[in-house]
């Protein structure tokens, strides 16, 4: 039996929202759609409201009379948006994760061959028209026998390790969730293991989220116990990464490079060190994207207004004290 709902979409709004609010209101029966264009709007619809979109502040929270459902606008919002009167509210609050599996997981694959096959220095050197060869067993990292560690194996990490073990990479991997083990990772751990791994992979690949327990958590102790050949990748959220840290590690050859899409403050400063250093690539937090976003965040809206409507259960349910 469908019931009837009201679903609330919070400011701001975008073309892209309201687009999706159109699709919404012809496909989703026994739905109220109330479109908030400004704050007063959604002050004036938050009490009667069931179901929302978008950022919830407290100040609307407080005013919220009926309100059982909150969907996330990203897979991983900012710092904040998880407050403690939000956690301790009973509203459920899904995200839209697994909707940049194939994307994200191309790009640590990009990363990783690049410093396999020496790009990291070549393209440099293209740029100032030299032609400069290593020695035939030097500049070259080989697949076939050596070791990633994946930090975190939601959709994005599985994805990876299935790209990772077709080169014949050995992938290890920790997740504090996870129970079963997917394609193409031969040991699985969780994350208490993290640093009796570390000194095995030649690849560091973090895809875990910003949570309290992520915060900052790849610092200078844990640099300190990789290998002085292997390489970091960061592609999960910058605030896991002490990038002061980083540098360190990277200046005093503690480890051999590093490469990053997300950074503790974004967009990276331009006078930070890790431009200048040859044995790092950075993307501008970029690693996701790719087509069909839009229509794959819409899709999963749909499906949760679809299922909350029939009382089923709701897709990526967050963990609101974990903030994923």
């Amino acid at each position: 039996m469908t019931n009837q709902f009201t679903f609330l979409m919070l400011p701001p709004q975008s073309e892209t929202t309201r687009t999706w609010a159109k699709r919404l209101a012809d496909g989703v029966p026994g739905m109220k759609l109330i479109i908030a264009e400004d704050p007063d709007t959604a002050v004036a619809a938050i009490e009667t409201a069931d179901a929302c979109f978008g950022t919830l502040p407290p100040e609307l929270l407080a005013r919220a009379k009926r309100l059982r459902w909150l969907q996330a606008p990203q897979a991983a919002p900012p710092a904040g948006y998880y407050y403690p009167e939000l956690i301790a509210h009973s509203v459920t609050i899904t995200n839209f994760r697994e909707i940049y599996n194939d994307h994200i997981s191309a790009h640590i694959l990009a990363y990783v061959l690049a410093f396999a096959r020496g790009l990291h220095v070549y393209i440099p050197q293209q740029l100032r028209r030299e032609w400069k060869k290593p020695g035939e067993d030097q500049g070259v990292i080989p697949l076939p026998g050596s070791t990633a560690l994946i930090v975190g194996v939601g959709g994005i990490g599985a994805e990876t390790a299935r790209l990772l073990a077709a080169f014949g990479i050995r992938v290890l991997a920790t997740d504090a969730r996870r129970t079963d083990v997917p394609e193409g990772v031969a040991e699985m751990h969780k994350p208490e293991a993290l640093d009796s791994l570390l000194p095995q992979a030649d690849f560091v690949i973090l895809t875990v989220p910003h949570t309290p327990a992520t915060e900052g958590f790849f610092n200078r102790d844990r640099f300190a116990r990789m290998r002085k050949s292997a390489i970091f990748i960061n592609i999960g959220r910058g605030m896991t990464t002490r990038l002061d840290d980083l540098v360190s590690a990277l200046k005093s050859g503690t480890i051999a490079g590093a490469a990053l899409d997300v950074y503790e403050q974004e967009p990276l400063p331009a006078e930070h060190p890790l431009w200048g250093l040859s044995n790092v690539i950075l993307t501008p937090h970029m690693a996701g994207y790719g087509p069909h976003l839009n229509e794959r965040r819409f899709q999963i809206i749909q499906e949760n207004c679809r299922a909350f409507a029939d009382g089923k259960p709701l897709r990526n349910v967050v963990d609101k004290k974990n903030w994923f």
